[in-house]
């Protein structure tokens, strides 16, 4: 095999070395992600802004350290105290992203184990406080998203100044002890009943009183017509009653008057 001239391997070395260092200085971001730079000479300056997607341009000597700014989410399962004192158990889940705009200062300040370290004992301190204001019954049932709302905001409280972005908080189950789950279950089935027996007891209540006032009417009217109705009047509707009667094709004869005031008439067709 040839020897390489002298010149030619300083050349190839030189080419070798140039590809090193542009291959440590690009680095691309991938979508949803954005890097820290650390500098060698200085570490990672927390006022600087994170390098977006993309192809970034970085000195060989430098590092990037990728974070994900999407929304991500992280269940939680904790046991916390009521207010009077009972085992509650919540199966949490929340909601989260890095505070793009800071993402230098949390890397500086925080790291990147971030979760471990404030996110997941703030849920853990808003929820012991939030859930020891409230009884095992208000949180079984009419309690739950307003319990839920104050875990956020207080949790909200907690981080937003630490450079992480809450979205949201959701409670997917409170688990009670057994004995105390089935005594609310029993309890709230009981007050269904009651209202139930308030609703038909009231119901008919009204339907008595529509009957009452639709008689009441009824009765008002036949009194009015009553005293409307004298011995003219009747002799006159009967008259004209029939003659009506007589003018019909299939009548033939008709005998009518009676009593004090009426008089016999035979009316025919013809």
């Amino acid at each position: 095999m040839e020897k390489l001239p002298k010149i030619g391997l300083p050349i190839l070395v030189g080419g070798v070395a140039f590809i090193i260092i542009i291959s440590k200085s690009v680095v691309t971001i991938d979508s949803g992600h954005a890097g820290v730079l650390y500098k060698l000479n200085g570490g990672v300056d927390p006022n600087s802004a994170p390098l977006g997607e993309g192809i970034n341009f970085v000195a060989p000597w430098n590092s990037v350290i990728d974070y994900e700014v999407r929304q991500q989410e992280i269940p939680e399962k904790m046991t916390v105290l009521s207010s009077n004192g009972l085992d509650i158990k919540l199966d949490a889940s929340v909601l989260y992203q890095p505070d793009l705009k800071n993402l230098s200062r949390l890397h500086k300040e925080k790291g990147q184990n971030y979760l471990s370290r404030v996110l997941l004992p703030a849920i853990r301190s808003a929820a012991r406080s939030v859930v020891g204001r409230y009884t095992p019954e208000q949180l079984y049932s009419t309690k739950r998203d307003a319990i839920q709302q104050e875990i956020f905001e207080e949790t909200k409280r907690i981080v937003e100044s630490q450079y992480i972005q809450i979205n949201d908080i959701l409670i997917k189950d409170v688990t009670l002890p057994p004995t105390i789950k089935n005594a609310i279950e029993r309890k709230l089935k009981q007050e269904q009943e009651s209202l139930e027996y308030e609703f038909r007891l009231v119901s008919a209540q009204k339907e008595a009183e529509r009957q009452r006032i639709e008689a009441q009417g009824k009765a008002d009217a036949n009194r009015i017509l009553s005293a409307s109705l004298t011995d003219k009047i009747l002799q006159d509707k009967g008259i004209e009653a029939t003659n009506k009667l007589a003018e019909s094709e299939n009548s033939k004869v008709v005998i009518i008057g009676s009593g004090e005031s009426g008089m016999p008439i035979i009316l025919g067709n013809q």
